[in-house]
Order: structure tokens, then C-alpha cells, then sequence
């Protein structure tokens, strides 16, 4: 055999040595080692953000569903104990058969259906017409956002000083100038017929009062995703034929769907749970009474913790169900 075979051999055989000896598997530790820091520091780079979470969302959370089986009087609040907790399904039934509690759910739906759809309407139609570059668009659309900046108390005392029946601008201008016999109470009245047709006045009053707040956030969500549209599709459109509705339908209207999904999600969140511009306005009054307001009445009107609490329980179940509708939609592929 010559000495070039019998190197090749060996070399083979400490090739062959070196692949299953020992050395090779200090760079894999090394790796396994470098992998377990690296997960580590990941984690302790989490841990405050899961740590605040948790405390402000998983434990209260955790608190109100515990204090939504009990039978528990707001007095009672400061003596209660771990011994003193108990499992009870009255609160629930008490809340179901209660009166007014289905009117309310109505009126909370109907409410934050028509919020979030008037804002958004609001939103694109004002993102559409400041869209083209004019004199002075920037000043106005700064003006656009101002009922979002304002604070909802100040909001709220303008709209009520308006609609005041006594001094108010609004009854002013309709008895000099609509022929109004007698002022309206816009913000206690149920119903009023228009034209031989009923219609909710306090309950519109509070719809149009939660869209003028908060469509210029769609406006802002709107005009932001507009500006990254592409003109040269809008152009071959224009080219094509097609006429300003039909570019809008096919060309914008696509490119708008995901974020008019997702405002439409949150913006009825928002309104299903608002408490703030209602019960400012109304108090509940005139067939405004919505869910949020029925739970401050369960709590601070009547002390039951254990019916607000469930109530709370019931409406978190309820907004769950259009939030599982936009991640399937999301993760469908849909928007």
C-alpha cells in the first residue's frame, strides 16, 4: 500500500474521528447556551410590561369577576374577608330579570351602532373633501380635530348651554325663525313626531353629541391611510372610464378596508361602554339610559356591588363578540 493511501485513510479515519468525537459538540453547547441567555433576557425584558398588565388589567379584571358572585352592600366592602366570600348566581339573574335591563341593552346597541357608523361616515367624508391641497387646508384640518382635543366636560357644557330650553341658542332660533310654538327639551324629551314620524330626540341628541367628538379620529386614521394611496391607480381609473363613485368603490375603497375595520371595532368598544358623554348630558334621561349608566346606578344609587360587578361581567361577554369577529376577519384574510 502506498504512503498517499495510507495518508488518505488516515485522514479519513480522523475525519471520520472528529465527527464523532467529542470536540465538535462544544460549539452546539455554546449555541444552547447563547440561546438560553438570549431567552432569558427576553423575558426579563417582558417582565415589566406583563407585570403591569397585570396589575392593571388582569387583576381588576380578576377582582370584578370575584365580586360578581357575591351578595356584597358597597358598606360591606371595607369588612369583607377571604372567609366572608361566597359563589352566588343571583346577581345575574337579578340583573337578567330587572326592569329596564333589555330596554337598556337596546338602547346601547342602537347607540353605539349609529355612533360608530356616523363617525366613521364623518370621518371619510371629511378626509375626502380636504384630501386635494387648497389654501388654507392645513388650518382646517387642525380645526377638524379640535372636538376630539376637547375635554368632554367643556364639550358637554357647550352642547347643554346650546340646547337649553330656557336661554339656549337652538330654542331661540326655532321660535323666530321655525315657527316653534312652545321650546324643546332636547336632552329629557323621549319622543317627538317629525312629520307624523316618532322620533328618539334625546337619544339623537346623544348620538350626534358622541359623533361630533369622535369623528375626527377616523378623520385623522382615515386621512393618514390616504395619503399613502398610490395616485397612479386613482389616474388609470380615471383613464379607464371610470367615474369618481366607481374609483372610490374599487380603487380607495380596498385600500381603506383595514382601517376602517379596525376603527369600526374600537369605535363601537368605546360607545357600547361610554359613560361619560351620556350620563353628562342626560343622566340617563329621556330613553338614554344605556348600560354603562345602569352599572354607575347599580353602584352609587342603589350600593350593590354584586349587581354592578355582574353587569360589568355582561358587558365584557358582549364586546367580546365583535372582537372575535375582526380578528377571524383578520386572520381570514378579510381586511
Amino acid at each position: 500500500m502506498s504512503w498517499s493511501a495510507l495518508a488518505a485513510g488516515g485522514g479519513g479515519r480522523r475525519a471520520r474521528g472528529g465527527a464523532g468525537g467529542a470536540a465538535p459538540r462544544r460549539p452546539f453547547r455554546r449555541k444552547a447556551g447563547r440561546r438560553r441567555r438570549e431567552e432569558l433576557h427576553g423575558r426579563l425584558l417582558v417582565a415589566p410590561t406583563l407585570l403591569v398588565v397585570g396589575g392593571v388589567v388582569v387583576l381588576p379584571m380578576a377582582a370584578v369577576l370575584v365580586l360578581s358572585v357575591q351578595d356584597l352592600r358597597l358598606i360591606e366592602v371595607r369588612s369583607l374577608s377571604l372567609a366572608d366570600l361566597g359563589v352566588t348566581l343571583d346577581n345575574f339573574a337579578r340583573v337578567l330579570s330587572g326592569p329596564g335591563f333589555w330596554a337598556a341593552v337596546r338602547t346601547t346597541v342602537v347607540y353605539a351602532a349609529l355612533t360608530t357608523a356616523g363617525s366613521l361616515a364623518a370621518g371619510l367624508l371629511v378626509a375626502l373633501a380636504l384630501r386635494r391641497p387648497f389654501p388654507g387646508r392645513g388650518a382646517l384640518r387642525a380645526l377638524m380635530l379640535v372636538p376630539y382635543a376637547l375635554p368632554v366636560v367643556a364639550g358637554t357644557t357647550i352642547w347643554t348651554t346650546l340646547l337649553n330650553p330656557q336661554y339656549g341658542a337652538v330654542n331661540e332660533i326655532g321660535r323666530r325663525f321655525l315657527g316653534w310654538e312652545a321650546p324643546v327639551s332636547f336632552l329629557t324629551l323621549g319622543e317627538a313626531e317629525v312629520a307624523g314620524v316618532p322620533v328618539p330626540v334625546a337619544l339623537g341628541v346623544v348620538i350626534a353629541f358622541e359623533v361630533w367628538k369622535s369623528f375626527p379620529l377616523a378623520f385623522l386614521f382615515i386621512t393618514a391611510r390616504l395619503q399613502a394611496v398610490p395616485r397612479e391607480a386613482e389616474e388609470a381609473a380615471v383613464v379607464d372610464g371610470a367615474s369618481p363613485v366607481q374609483a372610490f368603490r374599487h380603487v380607495l375603497l380596498p385600500q381603506l378596508a383595514g382601517v376602517l375595520g379596525v376603527l369600526a371595532v374600537l369605535r363601537f368598544i368605546w360607545s357600547f361602554q361610554n359613560f361619560n358623554d351620556v350620563y353628562l348630558l342626560t343622566g340617563g334621561a329621556g330613553g338614554t339610559e344605556v348600560v354603562a349608566v345602569r352599572v354607575y346606578q347599580e353602584l352609587a344609587v342603589r350600593a350593590d356591588v354584586g349587581t354592578a360587578a355582574a353587569l360589568g361581567v355582561l358587558m365584557a361577554l358582549a364586546l367580546s363578540l365583535p372582537l372575535a369577529g375582526y380578528l377571524r376577519a383578520v386572520h381570514g384574510g378579510r381586511l
